[in-house]
């Protein structure tokens, strides 16, 4: 079952990639341009077949994503002025919409996977809670809580990372006030209401830097008592909204998560938060935690993965969808075009930078999984 699971997230992956390029694609071939090649992963193809308008679809053994070859668009290739089928002889509004299409189509199809989960499952409901991920064996909590709990109250006082109210309970405060007495916990543990008790214990926090976010209590900071929960994951209930609410939801959703994602940054900018980066083997590892989750968390995180990978190639970097449109826009406002072998040039520095990073990348993931 591992291996079908990782097989899943592989073709998982690669289909993001897939369903980018089938936007490049379908929008080149509408404006008039000829696509020399499909290929549905990379390296020599194992199955080839051309169409009718002489494009040659192909799938290769390697499955992490796919490419399309569009005449012209190639690094370095000699194209003929009067070719009006090639990339470069097209009008300039007609290529910015070629390489939009690629992050286009991944955002749609956030969209499409967002509708089809909302209208089976219901969207997230308001209210947030904690659940449990990781447990501190040095801690009493490892013996009586699991991964997957639900908290739902300490000693009578609810907790909320997201109350009814909009207000959240600071669970490190609770733990504070109990010093040393026990815990008494309602934890909703598959489907059921379980009554736990947990002595807190205390923690000289060495060797742990803490934040100096003055937005956190000070009752979070510094020595204190803890239950041992080591780390959190978001929990909520799910609610029905019908049919037109859940388009609405599913249109919206691609537009917060790029809302969310920018948020992010600049929190990274600022400090508060830690940049991290994932290569293929590292994203692979990811999606397979979320297939073996269950499907609702395997759809989520490929929504997720579509609204992400859409906002990676829209960045003006050289190599990326982003760096070719903004000298498509350097054309469109200064209706000139920018020196081809410049423009070559740039981007094939990027493209090399960008595979230098992704193999670091990769061969750190490896090293980390022995």
């Amino acid at each position: 079952m591992d291996a079908l699971t990782i097989l899943g997230a592989i073709l998982g992956l690669g289909l993001l990639i897939v369903v980018h390029e089938a936007g490049h694609f379908l929008v080149a071939r509408m404006c008039g341009m000829r696509v020399e090649r499909f290929s549905i992963g990379f390296g020599p193809g194992v199955l080839r077949w051309r169409s009718k308008g002489g494009t040659l679809f192909q799938i290769a053994p390697i499955p992490f994503g796919g490419f399309v070859e569009i005449k012209g668009m190639a690094i370095a290739e000699d194209v003929d002025p009067d070719d009006k089928a090639a990339y470069p002889n097209r009008p300039v509004w007609q290529r910015i919409a070629t390489i939009f299409a690629g992050p286009g189509t991944n955002y749609l199809t956030a969209a499409v996977l967002a509708f089809v989960l909302f209208n089976c499952a219901g969207v997230k409901h308001e209210t947030r809670y904690y659940g449990v991920d990781k447990l501190n064996k040095d801690f009493d909590a490892a013996q009586k809580l699991q991964p997957g709990d639900r908290l739902l109250a300490i000693n009578d006082v609810p907790l909320y990372l997201k109350g009814p109210d909009g207000k959240r309970t600071e669970l490190c405060v609770v733990t504070a006030k109990l010093g040393d007495g026990v815990a008494r916990m309602k934890v909703l543990r598959d489907g059921k209401v379980v009554d736990v008790e947990v002595q807190p214990k205390f923690d000289d926090m060495k060797g742990v830097k803490e934040s100096d976010d003055p937005s956190i209590p000070k009752e979070c900071k510094g020595p204190r008592y803890r239950l041992g929960i080591d780390g959190w994951q978001e929990q909520y209930d799910r609610v029905d909204v019908g049919i037109f609410r859940a388009a609405g939801e599913a249109i919206w959703y691609p537009v917060q998560q790029t809302r969310d994602y920018f948020a992010g940054i600049y929190q990274v900018i600022k400090g508060k938060e830690k940049a991290e980066v994932k290569g293929p083997v590292g994203m692979t590892t990811f999606i397979k935690k979320a297939i073996d989750a269950g499907w609702i968390t395997a759809l989520q995180l490929l929504m997720l993965l579509n609204v992400l990978l859409a906002i990676m190639n829209l960045f003006p970097l050289p190599g990326l969808d982003g760096g070719r449109l903004a000298f498509l826009g350097y054309e469109l406002v200064t209706r000139r075009r920018a020196n081809p072998k410049v423009e070559t040039t740039v981007h094939m520095v990027g493209i090399l930078i960008l595979m230098v990073i992704l193999v670091m990348v990769t061969v750190k993931e490896c090293r980390a999984l022995f």
